[in-house]
């Protein structure tokens, strides 16, 4: 049995994270494109293998990630997911839905 490409997945799984991306990821999307929040380069739905960030300046090494109630589920996974990217030098800024949608000035 042939292995799938493991890239080819991942950049389809971007493209279906763009265009279904959440309403408080939408909302801080719109902060943070085109160099909108103090001129630095964002990228969103963006792909470090094998895990995709909601949003990354790679620029300052910082990734912006937006917690719902799914990520409640998720401790675990989401304590080793960003374990491993900070060891490649990334850090993290964890924001919830509710500030984002109530306190986005916070």
């Amino acid at each position: 049995m042939k292995r799938p490409n493991i890239r080819k997945v991942t950049r389809e799984r971007v493209g279906v994270r763009r265009r279904a991306m959440t309403a408080p990821e939408k909302r801080l999307w719109k902060l943070l494109r085109d160099r909108r929040l103090v001129g630095l380069k964002f990228l969103r739905q963006y792909p470090i293998d094998p895990y995709i960030v909601d949003f990354v300046c790679r620029e300052q090494n910082l990734i912006v990630e937006v917690d719902g109630d799914s990520h409640a589920d998720r401790m675990d996974s989401d304590t080793k997911r960003q374990k491993f990217l900070e060891s490649l030098g990334y850090r993290f800024l964890r924001v919830s839905n509710d500030d984002v949608m109530s306190n986005l000035d916070g």
